[in-house]
């Protein structure tokens, strides 16, 4: 579906628009918190990876070398007397996670790795009893997902095959239909053990209806589950209120923690004393009053520090606490509102390039020029647009890089681009859009 009109006609193909845009911007000196790659040419690249690896900002380096620091004149003292002491550090993530998640500060830790989480939180809430054994999951989803669900499956005595639901597009399209979604879970409700989705797919982009879905598994009788890897800081998400059961996500996307960085998990606060529930215990998970006393027996803390297995680790750690400082100066909504036109502007370009194609001769009657499997309701998305090509995606990727557009390729023929309210700017979607006209051979 194309662009509303009314957002279609705020747009224009001119430099001097988009850099208009650009000084009217609210958010525009969160830019200048971030290092912007350059390129060849020695200019910053236009960078849409964000949904893949999100920018340095440049507080990082300060925070690190405090620590480090701290750590070369106090050593083991810094847990207790540093500049902020490791012993509490994971504590300074409460807040602002809860925050950006939907969630209360109880609901909410910093943690291991997105997947480590994963295993940790089904652990305890996948228990297939009986009929009830089954699975949801959407079959694009990270195969990193697919592959913790089929393990669980396996550690159950269970065949994956025959475990795993995979949601699948209708013939044809791209993306799911919620009510497609819903009926599934209802024809399969009293088989189902956990409903797990990614909030927005890694692939599509597409944003699903958390709530809906969050109560149609519920009704079911199905623990819910969400990865928000592609959701977190790119979204607003409201896990408290929706109710769902557990959520997990990575901080080194939209949150630009670094590669590899601390990962996160939310637990609702109707878990939190849940103390019956099978874990994997770990000391970190002890409850803080006691956990010094080094006693052999595990008393889980209340809410999702229970499930921590270890002390945070430190330096992955501190780049989120310099992120979550500037959502937190910048604001989640106002983040929000910029993502929608952000998004819009690069949308509006691929269709004003797409009419133009469609009005050569070389391409009257053939397929667009640049397919968008991203739903266009700004409701049912973040910032990413998934695109396909006509000819070539690969080549299509890689004249994108090679002309100063930094953006990913993902099998089999999937081109993502990110624009980031945080750090891309009006002008360069403007630059986006000018080198896919180049690309094409076309006249902005």
């Amino acid at each position: 579906m194309p662009l509303t009109a009314a957002l279609r006609n705020q747009f224009e193909a001119h430099a001097p628009f988009a850099l208009t845009l650009d000084v009217a911007d609210p958010l525009r000196a969160a830019r200048d918190e971030f290092f912007i790659p350059s390129g060849p040419d020695g200019h910053p690249v236009v960078y849409l990876c964000g949904n893949s690896l999100g920018l340095q900002p440049r507080a990082v380096h300060a925070a690190i070398h405090k620590h480090l620091d701290d750590w070369a004149r106090l050593a083991v003292e810094s847990h207790f007397h540093g500049h902020d002491p490791w012993k509490l550090y994971h504590k300074a993530f409460a807040e602002p996670l809860a925050r950006l998640a939907g969630a209360k500060p109880v609901e909410v830790v910093a943690m291991n790795g997105l997947t480590v989480n994963l295993h940790l939180l089904m652990t305890s809430f996948y228990r297939p009893t009986g009929r009830r054994t089954k699975i949801v999951i959407e079959d694009t989803a990270f195969p990193s997902d697919s592959y913790a669900v089929a393990s669980q499956a396996r550690l159950h005595g269970l065949d994956p095959a025959t475990t795993i639901l995979r949601l699948k597009p209708r013939p044809g399209e791209h993306t799911l239909h919620t009510e497609d979604i819903l009926a599934t879970i209802r024809e399969h409700g009293p088989d189902l053990a956990l409903v797990m989705l990614g909030a927005v797919n890694y692939l599509t982009g597409q944003w699903f209806d958390m709530p809906a879905i969050t109560a149609a598994a519920h009704d079911a009788g199905a623990i819910v589950g969400w990865d928000c890897a592609h959701a977190i800081g790119n979204v607003p998400l409201k896990l408290h209120d929706i109710n769902a059961d557990f959520a997990v996500w990575c901080s080194y996307k939209y949150l630009n923690s670094g590669p590899g960085a601390i990962a996160g998990a939310f637990v609702h606060e109707r878990h939190a004393r849940s103390f019956e529930l099978p874990r994997l215990a770990g000391w970190w998970g002890h409850d803080e009053a006691t956990r010094f006393k080094m006693g052999p027996d595990f008393s889980p803390s209340i809410g999702a520090d229970g499930w921590q297995i270890a002390n945070p680790p430190i330096f992955s750690a501190v780049p989120l606490r310099v992120s979550l400082d500037l959502f937190d100066r910048f604001g989640i909504a106002a983040l929000r509102e910029k993502s929608i036109k952000l998004t819009a502007y690069a949308q509006w370009w691929i269709e004003h390039l797409n009419h133009r194609a469609a009005q050569s001769a070389a391409s009257s009657g053939g397929p667009p020029a640049i397919t968008i499997l991203t739903p266009s309701d700004p409701s049912r998305r973040g910032c990413q647009l998934s695109l396909t090509v006509a000819q070539d995606p690969r080549a299509f990727h890689s004249a994108l890089n090679a002309a100063g557009v930094m953006c990913d390729f993902r099998e089999p023929n999937v081109v993502r681009i990110a624009p980031t309210p945080l750090y891309n700017s009006y002008h360069d979607i403007y630059r986006f859009g000018h080198t896919l006209a180049n690309h094409l051979h076309l006249q902005p």
